[in-house]
């Protein structure tokens, strides 16, 4: 089997590995942290340590044609997406997937990086890690928000949302835990929203308020906010809907949503006014036109007209 040509190199930067994370071939983690920054070594590895090189080939192949590595996956696990296709899409690693061999790998170390020294990804986190990490962004995105950065903003907010959503999916739905961080997550959609109604992104509202509301039925902000895109994007029922869930929700805010269902309705009209002005001078154009071509055609008969007389004189 010929795979002297797979190299990181390839790809155009190193690769990075951070130990301890599972990484796919873990024999990697053993042999790199047995060198030195700046050695190159050659290893030879057993077969019973390198099941699953072709799948890691797969994706370094990919990324050499600029090419994402998951491209085509589905959300499993590695193995589980090349059983469902049965094929990496390369015939020879499907043929060492087949019939694992040993394999020999020349590497070079070039740096070894701190802990602490880089920006962790949600995966590389562990459970209470991610759980202090979340009011770090939900301040950031809060302090981003004051200066109006708030494409910034969201994404710390949206960032933080995740969190919460990873260490949810591993507790029991419907329990103490899992309710808790439901909790968490609202204040954060709310504000991710909020940046996208400054931002005019008004479906990406509707989308996330709706997701929310599902889950929280009596989420006065939701609807709220729902009911701003709705009406920013014409949707007069459905803004009309979500204001009233919010003075049925709050009588409080009663006054608010009448002064926002009248501004509602105000917009409305314009919006018919323009539309009706819009298709009045388009049939104008349309009136104009048609004369228009009406004239040249009976110019050009009398032109045709003309034009035989001569001949019926010349004869």
């Amino acid at each position: 089997v010929k795979c002297g040509e797979d190299s990181f190199r390839l790809a155009g930067r190193p690769a990075e590995i951070f130990v301890g994370k599972m990484f796919k071939l873990e024999v990697w983690e053993t042999l790199l942290t047995s060198m030195r920054v700046g050695e190159v070594a050659e290893f030879w590895c057993d077969a019973v340590h390198t099941g699953l090189y072709p799948i890691v080939s797969k994706g370094m192949r990919l990324i050499a044609q600029g090419k994402d590595p998951l491209e085509g996956q589905r959300h499993m696990c590695g193995m589980g997406n090349l059983f469902h296709y049965h094929s990496t899409g390369f015939p020879e690693l499907d043929e060492l997937m087949r019939t694992p061999q040993p394999l020999i790998f020349i590497m070079e170390l070039l740096q070894v990086g701190d802990p602490m020294s880089y920006h962790r990804e949600s995966w590389m986190m562990e459970k209470d890690e991610k759980l202090s990490t979340v009011p770090l962004l939900h301040m950031r995105g809060n302090a981003l928000v004051k200066q109006r950065q708030f494409q910034e903003a969201a994404s710390e907010y949206k960032e933080a949302v995740l969190l919460l959503k990873t260490v949810q999916s591993r507790e029991m739905p419907g329990d103490a835990d899992y309710m808790n961080l439901a909790r968490l997550i609202v204040p954060l959609e709310l504000n991710y929203c909020q940046c996208m109604l400054e931002l005019h992104e008004y479906y990406e509202v509707i989308e996330h308020a709706s997701e929310l509301l599902d889950k929280h039925k009596d989420c006065v902000k939701g609807y709220y906010k729902r009911a701003k895109a709705h009406a920013a994007v014409w949707n007069e029922k459905e803004a009309r809907r979500d204001f009233n869930m919010v003075a049925h929700l709050d009588p409080t805010l009663a006054s608010l949503v009448h002064r926002e269902l009248r501004a509602l309705s105000e917009r409305m009209k314009e919006k018919y006014w323009q539309e009706k002005d819009a298709y009045w001078n388009k049939l104008d154009v349309k009136d104009a036109a048609d004369e228009k071509e009406k004239k040249e055609s009976v110019d050009e008969e009398e032109k045709k007209d003309a034009q035989e007389d001569v001949h019926t004189g010349a004869w």
